[in-house]
């Protein structure tokens, strides 16, 4: 029987599994992901939880067909590494993952992705029908999409294509994104931002009277969540959230033209009617041509890990021969 390796490589956490050819988990491994000293810590855990899985499951690593990798980025495909991620310390720098992994189980086919390309990947491959015109998208501690287009997975030529969280939404730039430019979706909507746009309405409305703790330093988006409804401000910025949410999945429903767009990452999985529901209302409105069925990901926390079992299975396609 052949054997297939995942791995879902985040800032805070890396998983592995070893499944079987019809994507059946028989082991997972979850650690913490160093922060450091260097790259090469991080290359030895990802090393360490692929041989922890393939303990677990009996299987010898040498007997891994193939392998594939939803990591953090900026990746260099070429040369089959993470190039300085932003998550993690400045001194990581580069972390080595191809060469590593490709030696660990004796094949070249280790197939490495931006961990929102895992998604689609995954959500392609377990679809009930295969669509060639998908995408997934996350919203999380930051956004990114993945996307395939007659039946390509789009990856970019370096490995980073995706990153939709990085475009601009707002043309007054009213909100600093974490790389650094203005204006950007993830600056508004993602979970490390939406505490600070909170405030940032509340101070552009002179100050409003609400039952969220907006001095607290322990202030975040569950608390948005969880008073919306019941304090009107908070109802206020989750309909904001909504609407910066609704532009984005707009700009890339007209961008690729896909039949769904699943969506996942923390904020849409702890709160999926708040955050999905406004994006289907407005998206009626502001799609010009097909509108996409929305969808919350069937695969939960662990579409990357599904993703990169699916990669290593289909080599980097999702498509599955049914």
């Amino acid at each position: 029987m052949p054997y297939y390796v995942g791995v879902d490589l985040g800032a805070t956490n890396l998983r592995a599994a070893v499944a079987n050819d019809d994507a059946t988990v028989l082991a997972t491994d979850k650690r913490p992901t160093p922060r450091g000293p260097t790259g090469i810590q991080v290359t030895e855990a990802v090393l360490d939880a692929v041989r922890a899985a393939c303990e677990d499951a009996g299987v010898e690593p040498t007997s891994v067909q193939a392998a594939g990798v939803g990591s953090i980025g900026p990746l260099d495909l070429a040369e089959g590494t993470i190039d300085g991620p932003a998550n993690l310390p400045d001194s990581v720098g580069t972390v080595p993952l191809v060469g590593p992994i490709s030696k660990l189980i004796d094949s070249e086919r280790v197939y490495l992705h931006n961990d929102t390309i895992a998604g689609v990947i995954g959500e392609r491959f377990h679809a009930d029908s295969n669509p060639d015109d998908m995408a997934y998208v996350t919203i999380s501690s930051g956004i990114g999409a993945g996307v395939a287009v007659d039946g390509n997975v789009l990856e970019g030529w370096d490995g980073n294509a995706g990153e939709l969280g990085h475009m601009l939404v707002d043309p007054q730039g009213r909100r600093t994104c974490g790389c650094g430019r203005d204006g950007h979706w993830e600056a508004y909507c993602s979970g490390n931002n939406i505490p600070e746009y909170a405030r940032m309405l509340a101070e552009e409305d002179g100050g409003v009277e609400t039952a969220l703790p907006l001095d607290d330093p322990e202030f975040s988006a569950k608390h948005v969540f969880e008073h919306a409804g019941a304090d009107e401000f908070a109802s206020h910025v989750v309909d904001q959230v909504g609407f910066w949410n609704a532009m984005g999945v707009t700009n890339l429903v007209q961008s690729y033209a896909p039949l769904v767009v699943y969506v996942g990452g923390a904020v849409a999985l702890n709160n999926p009617d708040k955050v999905l529901d406004p994006i289907r209302e407005h998206i009626d409105e502001s799609v010009f041509n097909n509108v996409p069925e929305i969808r919350l990901t069937s695969l939960g926390d662990d579409v990357v890990l599904h993703g990169a079992v699916a990669s290593a299975i289909t080599a980097g396609t999702g498509e599955r021969t049914r």
